[in-house]
């Protein structure tokens, strides 16, 4: 007798955002807020709508080979479904940018780094809607 999906799948891992995959909006979010840190840089806009968050992910050729660009996609990959599950808010495109010293970053520190970025990016966020 199998038990449920709920049951044996821990919920961390049931988290499935949407891509982004357009360039456009690849490019929207560079013009909007961001935040560097040792191992990521994040780059996060507000839509205007309430749907939920999207997240893009990219990694130069200067990074390395092809097999090392997809492992840091991979890593990246695992830290956003940890952290922004709860903390990625509804209506923002995130992408995260992959950075050499991803490859070798402990992931405990990787997962604090984007933590830290994603504070940084919504409290800048929060800082320019209330200029306007």
């Amino acid at each position: 007798m199998q038990m449920p999906a709920s049951k044996t799948v821990p919920q961390s891992t049931q988290y499935k955002p949407v891509t982004i995959r357009r360039r456009a909006d690849f490019l929207a979010a560079a013009r909007a807020a961001h935040s560097a840190q040792r191992g990521v840089v994040l780059q996060a806009r507000a839509r205007g709508d309430e749907a939920g968050h999207r997240l893009g992910f990219t990694v130069t050729k200067k990074v390395g080979n092809a097999v090392v660009r997809n492992r840091v996609k991979r890593r990246l990959r695992a830290a956003a479904r940890l952290e922004l599950a709860e903390a990625g808010r509804p209506g923002f495109d995130y992408v995260l940018i992959g950075r050499k010293a991803t490859i070798d970053r402990d992931f405990a520190l990787l997962r604090d780094d984007l933590a830290k970025a994603v504070r940084k990016v919504h409290m800048e966020t929060n800082r320019r809607e209330g200029a306007l």
